[in-house]
C-alpha cells in the first residue's frame, strides 16, 4: 500500500490517503501518518478494502505534503556507498557514522528547495529513507525488519561549507526545506527486498547519481540495530540510510546547486521526488 499526506488546498487540513495508481482515497483515519502508523494494527485491514474498491479522486486534485511531517527522530548515516566513499577521498569506515537532521529541515516532495542566505554551497544526496514503525530497544539485525513499516524517498540536501566548518556534520545537513521525502510511504511488504532496488539523482534532467541499494556498505538492518543500542525507535522516525557516488561537490569543476535547478530523485517501486532549488526570501 501506499499512503501519503496530502491537503485539498495548500492552507487546509493535512489527511492521510491511499495512492492506488492516478487516484487517492481518503483514508478517513482522524489523525496524522505517525497516529496511523502507531494504530496499523487496527486499521490496515480497513484500509486494504478501500485500497481495492478504487473509489478515489485523482492525484493531481490534490496537493501532496511530506508523508511524515513531524518526525520524532531523524538520523541520517555518512558515507555508505563504496562509490560515493572513493570520491569523497576517505577510507570506508569501520563503524556506522550518523548524524542528525532537523525536524524543520523536512520538505514536500515537489515543494521549493531554499538556498539559504550567505551558505550557497548546497549539494543534492538521493537516499532511500526507511520508516520505522514499530517500537524497539536493543533491536537484533535479524528482527530489524519487523521494525520498518515502509519506505519513501528522501534528498539530503546538503550545504558543503556548513558541514564541513567543524567536526559535526549536523548543521550542514539541516537547514529549512533540506530534507524532501516522499512521494509517500511504500508499505514494507509492497517494497519488497529494500536492498534491490534502482536509485538514481539527476539535475535539470542530468543523470548525476545511479546505483542500487544492494550497494550499502552497511544495511538497512544493522544501521536498526546499531542505532536501538542507543536509543529507542519509535513510529514515525526517519532513517536516510546512505547516498551513492556522484554528488556535486566531488564533481571536476565541483557543481552546487542555484536557484531555478530542478532535483530529480528516484527509487525503483518507491516513486519520485522533484524540487526546484530557490532563493531564501
Amino acid at each position: 500500500m501506499k499512503l501519503a499526506t496530502y491537503s485539498e488546498t495548500a492552507d487546509s487540513a493535512r489527511k492521510t490517503g491511499i495512492v492506488a495508481g492516478d487516484a487517492l482515497i481518503s483514508t478517513g483515519f482522524p489523525g496524522t501518518m505517525i497516529e496511523l502508523i502507531s494504530q496499523w494494527e487496527s486499521w490496515k485491514d480497513r484500509l486494504r478494502e478501500l485500497a481495492a474498491s478504487g473509489a478515489g479522486r485523482p492525484l493531481s486534485s490534490v496537493r501532496l505534503h511530506a508523508p511524515v511531517e513531524r518526525s520524532g527522530k531523524i538520523w541520517a548515516i555518512g558515507l555508505n556507498y563504496a562509490d560515493h566513499i572513493a570520491e569523497s577521498k576517505m577510507e570506508t569506515p569501520s563503524r556506522q557514522i550518523w548524524f542528525t537532521k532537523a525536524q524543520t529541515s523536512i520538505n514536500g516532495p515537489y515543494d521549493p528547495i531554499l538556498i539559504t542566505r550567505d551558505a550557497p554551497y548546497v549539494d543534492y544526496e538521493v537516499e532511500l529513507v526507511a520508516v520505522i514503525g514499530k517500537r524497539g530497544k536493543h533491536i537484533p539485525a535479524e528482527k530489524a525488519q519487523d521494525h520498518v513499516f515502509g519506505y519513501c524517498v528522501g534528498n539530503d540536501v546538503t550545504e558543503r561549507m556548513w558541514q564541513h566548518a567543524g567536526p559535526q556534520w549536523s548543521l550542514g545537513k539541516s537547514f529549512d526545506t533540506h530534507a524532501p521525502i516522499g512521494p509517500w510511504i511504500t508499505t514494507a511488504d509492497e517494497t519488497g527486498d529494500p536492498h534491490a532496488l534502482a536509485i538514481t539523482c539527476s539535475v535539470n534532467g542530468e543523470q548525476r547519481q545511479s546505483s542500487n541499494t544492494r550497494n550499502l556498505v552497511f544495511n538497512i538492518w544493522q544501521q536498526i540495530e546499531h542505532l536501538s543500542a542507543a536509543m529507542t525507535l519509535e513510529a514515525g522516525d526517519l532513517i536516510f540510510t546512505g547516498t551513492p557516488g556522484g554528488v556535486g561537490a566531488a564533481m571536476e569543476p565541483r557543481q552546487f546547486l542555484k536557484a531555478g535547478d530542478v532535483v530529480r530523485c528516484e527509487i525503483e517501486r518507491l516513486g519520485a521526488i522533484e524540487g526546484t532549488m530557490a532563493e531564501e526570501a
